[in-house]
């Protein structure tokens, strides 16, 4: 079989060893398939290559009820890291805060969305005004408005659509940001930048674990924290973005 070989002169401590780490977690749930780590070293992941095809129902619906049992593996707590890894964690080039907390909505607002906005505003793609918004909707996380009884679910962490291979065995996961959360945030990123029959692996997933009432209400609040993301780095549209999802949240009621 033939490798595929990332390389980063540039790359931070642990940046690759973090994705072999995740990579392999989410591989030990035995649910959606994540593509083999081959070798790691600093600067340097050694992956095998997925050949890839067209995307259908059916592949969708088997990935569906595969991520469910990834999700249902769990963690110890949200935002662990994955189990036997001890270094820092990214979502693409960015490092994620090593927060992890026993309440989803004070760990996801203080560890996954208000540590981008400074650098959003910075960057030009976030006004201060707008957020102020964010963190409004921050305040709701915290106090505990939307936490419910769902266990920390082992989450892939950075599953858009470009993370999803469509292999002739079905869909292979790539580049994780793997760490413990809620199940919700990776369906929601799944929705934000489109994935083919998403209608498909949403519906699979629901039958296989069935999703509390109102989650299609909640995608905005779950898209917060890849839109901070990428309002720190990739656009003023992302910072758009941001807001009306923050304005939108500020609308649900609690839980």
């Amino acid at each position: 079989m033939t490798r595929f070989i990332k390389t980063r002169t540039d790359a931070p401590p642990g940046f690759f060893e973090a994705e072999a780490a995740g990579l392999r977690w989410l591989a030990a749930a035995e649910g959606a398939r994540c593509v083999c780590v081959v070798a790691v070293s600093p600067g340097r992941i050694e992956l095998d290559r997925v050949a890839e095809t067209r995307p259908t129902a059916d592949a969708a619906r088997s990935f569906g009820r595969a991520l469910a049992r990834t999700h249902r593996a769990g963690a110890d707590l949200f935002g662990s890291p994955p189990s036997g890894w001890d270094g820092p964690l990214y979502i693409g080039r960015r490092e994620l805060p090593a927060v992890t907390g026993e309440h989803w909505g004070r760990f996801y607002a203080e560890g996954r969305v208000l540590p981008f906005l400074a650098p959003a505003v910075s960057a030009g793609n976030l006004r201060p005004d707008e957020a102020d918004v964010v963190r409004s909707a921050c305040d709701r996380l915290s106090a505990g408005d939307f936490d419910d009884d769902e266990s920390p679910a082992r989450l892939h962490g950075d599953l858009w659509t470009g993370n999803v291979l469509w292999s002739p065995d079905g869909v292979v996961l790539i580049d994780p940001a793997a760490q413990g959360g809620h199940r919700e945030t990776d369906l929601a990123m799944l929705a934000l930048f489109g994935l083919p029959h998403l209608a498909e692996v949403l519906d699979a997933y629901d039958d296989a674990a069935p999703l509390r009432s109102g989650w299609r209400e909640r995608v905005p609040l779950h898209q917060l924290h890849p839109l901070a993301v990428h309002a720190a780095g990739h656009g003023r549209h992302y910072g758009r973005a941001l807001v009306d999802a923050a304005q939108r949240v500020l609308e649900l009621p609690e839980n």
